[in-house]
């Protein structure tokens, strides 16, 4: 079942935004006088397929929904009637194929604006960006972070939640930022500023970074208290259920839910004998946590930690006094989704360059595998999560095709601009040539991607 839902939260999204980018195409095509033989959602083998008539547009559905494309009346693809020569491709004006090539990037950005614009407006329920124990070591700790620290803004910007809040200063230290201005408040309601500074080092990935930043939310004291027993865990297996209260582990008494998780990391694969209290009455239980591999922050492998599959109750009012709503009015959205949009477009190509000089781990890429299982995550946490997952992948979608490689429609714009400038096209053979290059640029770098999924899946 995970898996099917996984593929047809994939197949959606991938469908949305590669209809949106071809459409991008397809509509600026349609408005310049070029004329359109087939426009395709996916590759390979045609599963549908519906056209007027002859003279008209073809629209299909194909087998492999990795991307789309649409064809136009082209000579240079192939013989052109006579009737249809002033409607093709290559006699347009170089503005008129320019606008072409790059609607369908653009198209993909404002898809995006739509879809964060969708997010703000809709709202979105976030945990309060309060800190907890801040260790020492961490930059957090270096800046004078303390626990019960509740972040205001950063540098400038309003983070009214722990998600954005991580999210603004993951990206502006991975754009380039040194230094980040911190605005905290106390338990005083009294504020401040704090100082969080970045090394080279710190930023090679996401990963690294949110390790060494050393925020984490604050957990209030808890009661040993079973919440949510999650299918096929060792704690289902044991038999604890929801309400559960955990009196005693191999004798000794457990105080709150830290203590308790803290006990069952320690012991994988290890029988523990529990106490438990339900329904007013004592019970004994045996428990085995199940060993599951941790790495730190540079990928070594640590030994194992017990995991039991389930999560603590938590009251009711204490979930209302340390959550927040997030919602703008649809005006008050429009350039907030402006400004996500243009900082993550920034944040990828960043990355991006980054990477290409080897100054960003190549595991910050991910495949088709990596993008299905966060297709499938985001949409079991709801319509907003799948929304802004949507909205994230069709901005790294409009950026990579913006980039200047050939068969990319950032390699066709960089063509036209040597056109605009020499008063000529560029050679069909020099275009033949830097576009079997781009090719296998695409090739290996998407093999690579393929290898980090698997790599990622298996281990």
């Amino acid at each position: 079942m995970d898996f099917v839902h996984t593929l047809f939260y994939f197949i959606v999204a991938v469908g949305v935004l590669v209809a949106f980018h071809e459409f991008g195409h397809f509509w600026v095509a349609r408005k310049v006088g070029v004329k359109v033989l087939r426009f395709s959602i996916g590759f390979g083998k045609i599963l549908w397929a519906k056209q007027k008539d002859k003279q008209s547009t073809e629209y299909v559905l194909s087998a492999i929904p990795l991307g789309g494309y649409v064809k136009m009346v082209d000579e240079r693809e192939g013989p052109v009637s006579t009737e249809d020569l002033p409607f093709a491709f290559n006699r347009q004006p170089l503005w008129a194929r320019t606008a072409v090539v790059a609607a369908g990037p653009l198209f993909n950005l404002i898809l995006a604006i739509v879809l964060f614009w969708s997010v703000l407006v809709i709202g979105e329920n976030g945990i309060k960006p309060i800190l907890g124990k801040v260790e020492q070591g961490t930059l957090a700790a270096a800046a004078g972070f303390v626990e019960g620290d509740e972040v205001v803004s950063v540098n400038g910007k309003v983070t009214p939640t722990w998600v954005q809040t991580l999210s603004v200063m993951i990206g502006a230290a991975l754009e380039g930022e040194q230094e980040l201005s911190v605005t905290v408040k106390n338990r005083d309601d009294q504020q401040t500023v704090k100082v969080l500074k970045f090394s080279e080092q710190d930023t090679e990935n996401p990963e690294v970074l949110y390790k060494r930043l050393g925020f984490t939310p604050w957990s209030p004291q808890l009661k040993p208290t079973i919440g949510q027993v999650l299918p096929d865990s060792a704690a289902q297996a044991a038999g604890l259920k929801t309400g559960d209260l955990i009196v005693s582990a191999d004798n000794i008494a457990i105080q709150d839910w830290q203590q308790w998780v803290g006990y069952v990391k320690t012991h994988p694969d290890i029988a523990i004998n529990l106490l438990i209290e339900r329904d007013g009455v004592h019970l004994p239980l045996t428990i085995t946590p199940r060993a599951v591999q941790s790495e730190n922050v540079d990928h070594v492998e640590k030994k194992a930690e017990g995991k039991i599959g389930a999560s603590v109750y938590v009251p009711e009012d204490l979930i209302k006094s340390i959550t927040v709503e997030y919602a703008l009015s649809p005006m008050a959205a429009v350039p907030v989704a402006f400004t996500t949009t243009y900082d993550y477009a920034i944040t990828t190509l960043k990355m991006m360059g980054k990477m290409l000089v080897g100054r960003a781990s190549v595991e910050n890429l991910s495949g088709p595998i990596s993008i299905a299982q966060y297709a499938g995550q985001s949409a079991s946490m709801g319509l907003v999560h799948f929304l802004k997952f949507m909205a994230l992948v069709s901005v790294s979608l409009g950026v990579l095709n913006l980039l200047p490689v050939p068969v990319l429609d950032g390699g066709h714009l960089l063509f036209f601009a040597i056109e605009g400038i020499k008063g000529s096209p560029v050679s069909e053979k020099i275009q033949l040539f830097f576009q079997q290059v781009g090719i296998a640029l695409l090739v290996s770098l998407m093999a690579l991607a393929m290898f980090l999924d698997v790599q990622r899946l298996f281990h």
